[in-house]
């Protein structure tokens, strides 16, 4: 069995809600990605997607086409899709690293859519490919940032409204307003796991600041309080003790992971295949969290349905107890699924079946093409 063909086609999902992150390069708003359709020589098809988001990631729409379009995809023709390791010795060859894999939001797309290939031709789900379980449903949390403290209580109310009972916000960079905030969400919400993302938008001094205030207020963890390459800060905070510090943007390889807890830099991780190259490290790093005892969340990048699919697979294959971050069924109006995946009670339940579990509905993916200007 050889891989014959891999094509991409940038899309643009519209979105719904406010989320700060979706803004593309001239202010239009909508969900960038590139779906993945890697053919196997008899026939078979696997589907990934990448999903580049500029205010969060160099990554781009177009970047992302062309990266997979004319360097990754090429490179994987005439490979069995079986030989996971052909596959990543040949990707690892085809661009340079900088601090850590290149283009790893690309990547994803392309290792998404041979797992999802490999499991089709081997008629088994991820977590039978990967000898795991198969999980149950996973709960999600509901994602909070507000423009005003006058909208929380909205915004939470309309989270409950379709069964959430979790919350994450987005904090930075001012402690004040934080601290008023989860302060606000944790009285509505008594019993909700309560955790607070930064996004790299803390200075040093604010985060240490921030830590225990939100601490006091009910926050159970705090994401990202710095820049991932402020490592003497990571440490500060760790040895601070006030929550428990997790790492995001800056964790892409297990290799930098394991110099991070070494370093004595994080509790864990908010893990997120889209970011590390796809489903073949986000394993690797949980492996070596569960190793250490570290602790690790499950989140995304507002994954539409088809990254989204393979994010829900992993993290039942490995036992996600926690409520994710999964927001795309929270900011994304449209599918290219034959049978799209929809929350129920604030819970998503993992897609059955063959590789993710899903079937691709393609006229509705041509219906949300986008040709990168």
């Amino acid at each position: 069995m050889k891989i014959d063909a891999v094509e991409v086609f940038p899309m643009c999902y519209p979105t719904k809600g406010y989320f700060k992150f979706f803004k593309g390069a001239f202010g239009q708003m909508g969900r960038a990605a590139v779906t993945v359709k890697v053919t196997a020589d008899d026939g078979t098809v696997g589907w990934g997607q990448s999903v580049p988001i500029v205010t969060w990631s160099y990554e781009t729409l177009e970047t992302a086409t062309i990266v997979l379009r004319d360097y990754f995809g090429p490179s994987l023709i005439g490979i069995d899709p079986l030989d996971r390791d052909a596959m990543e010795r040949t990707l690892n060859g085809v661009l340079a690293n900088g601090f850590s894999t290149g283009m790893p939001i690309s990547r994803s797309g392309l290792d998404i859519a041979t797992h999802d290939l490999a499991g089709k031709l081997q008629g088994k789900s991820l977590a039978e490919l990967w000898g795991r379980p198969v999980g149950d449903a996973i709960t999600l949390s509901w994602t909070l940032n507000p423009k005003s403290l006058d909208e929380t209580e909205r915004l939470i109310d309309e989270g409950r409204q379709q069964g959430y009972r979790h919350f994450n916000i987005k904090v930075g960079p001012d402690p004040d307003f934080d601290v008023l905030l989860a302060r606000q969400v944790r009285q509505n919400a008594p019993d909700a796991f309560l955790w607070a993302d930064a996004n790299g938008g803390y200075e040093l001094d604010d985060a240490l600041r921030a830590a225990p205030l939100l601490a006091d207020v009910g926050v159970d963890v705090l994401e990202a309080p710095l820049r991932p390459n402020r490592f003497r800060g990571y440490q500060a905070l760790k040895q601070q003790g006030a929550l428990p510090i997790l790492m995001d943007e800056g964790v892409v390889s297990v290799v930098e992971l394991e110099e991070f807890i070494r370093l004595g830099m994080i509790d864990g991780v908010a893990m997120k295949p889209s970011r590390c190259g796809g489903l073949h490290s986000a394993r690797r790093q949980i492996e070596l969290l569960e190793q250490e005892g570290l602790m690790w969340l499950g989140s995304g990048l507002a994954d539409p349905d088809i990254s989204l699919a393979a994010t829900l697979g992993l993290y039942a294959a490995y036992g996600l107890t926690r409520p994710a971050a999964l927001n795309g069924p929270q900011f994304l109006a449209a599918d290219v699924l034959a049978s799209p995946i929809v929350t129920k009670n604030g819970t998503l339940e993992v897609p059955n079946g063959p590789g993710l579990g899903i079937e691709v509905d393609e006229s509705k993916l041509i219906d949300l093409m986008q040709p990168p200007k």
